[in-house]
């Protein structure tokens, strides 16, 4: 199965050199303080985005999450005894914009500088790559010719390879749109020369629309993790110890392949990069 990889996969190293955290096993269940910084509410609110296929979908009978961040959420309300409710949005930047709200509890998001202002991250759980598409007749070739003057290249607003891509080009022009799905619906429609994403996803599409095609390569490593509202040390300590957790008996792995995801790459155990 390709989602499990050695420490020899250049996407495993990366990950790995991102810094260490200390594992420790968890119980089956948990004293009540990790609980009540978990969910102060006394129900544990995950926040779903569907606008990442590879962490979840909808079920295509009863339109219910799914996918391993849904997984990992039902792992979490097991463990701690809380009920789980999912609050669903299509798009990363909605979920950020949510937290102003205090409309969940755990988030599955990617680990970015500017989400780190408000929310504290754990270790990263899956690894996915960012991206490009453009169309089959267009002369950009290679994941390092997009930065150019007059190169418009459309993203999902808030996401993470569009905050990255905003803060790395220099040449290129970010256009945004509210999620990526409507970002390829702009490249699309309007003319633009580039529409950026997750990687997966894009190969997916150019494999069924033979007008476009994705760029060999990865303009970014997409570090996903579980994210709680900043201020709440407790509970990122009991989530960090469960992602690491997860990730060490398989159940990342597991979860990733029932969705169907087998080219994302469940993340190293932080403690290897001490190694």
């Amino acid at each position: 199965m390709q989602a499990r990889r050695n420490a020899d996969d250049p996407l495993v190293r990366q990950a790995a050199a991102a810094g260490a955290f200390v594992h420790t096993r968890l119980p089956m269940k948990t004293p009540n303080e990790p609980s009540q910084s978990l969910a102060p509410t006394g129900t544990l609110r995950a926040a779903i985005n569907f606008g990442n296929p590879v962490l979840a979908q909808r079920d295509g009978v009863t339109g219910e999450p799914r996918g391993v961040s849904v997984d990992l959420a039902n792992e979490l309300g097991r463990r701690t005894n809380l009920p789980v409710r999912f609050v669903t949005f299509d798009a990363a930047g909605k979920v950020f914009d949510a937290l102003q709200s205090d409309a969940w509890d755990v988030a599955f998001l990617a680990i970015d500088p500017a989400r780190a202002t408000q929310m504290l991250f754990t270790p990263p759980y899956v690894l996915i790559e960012g991206g490009y598409m453009v169309r089959s007749d267009s002369p950009l070739q290679r994941i390092n010719d997009v930065d150019r003057p007059n190169v418009r290249i459309t993203v999902a607003n808030k996401s993470a390879y569009g905050l990255y891509l905003t803060r790395t080009l220099t040449h290129a022009q970010i256009v945004g749109a509210p999620t990526g799905e409507q970002a390829i619906e702009l490249f699309l429609r309007d003319g633009y020369d580039v529409a950026a994403g997750v990687r997966i996803p894009l190969v997916r599409f150019a494999a069924q629309h033979r007008d476009v095609r994705v760029l060999e390569g990865r303009f970014m490593v997409i570090e996903q993790a579980m994210a709680t509202p900043g201020g709440r040390e407790v509970a990122l300590k009991y989530l960090s110890s469960f992602i690491e957790e997860m990730k060490e008996n398989g159940f990342i792995a597991r979860a990733l392949e029932r969705s169907g995801q087998f080219d994302a790459k469940v993340a190293p155990l932080a403690r290897q990069a001490t190694r």
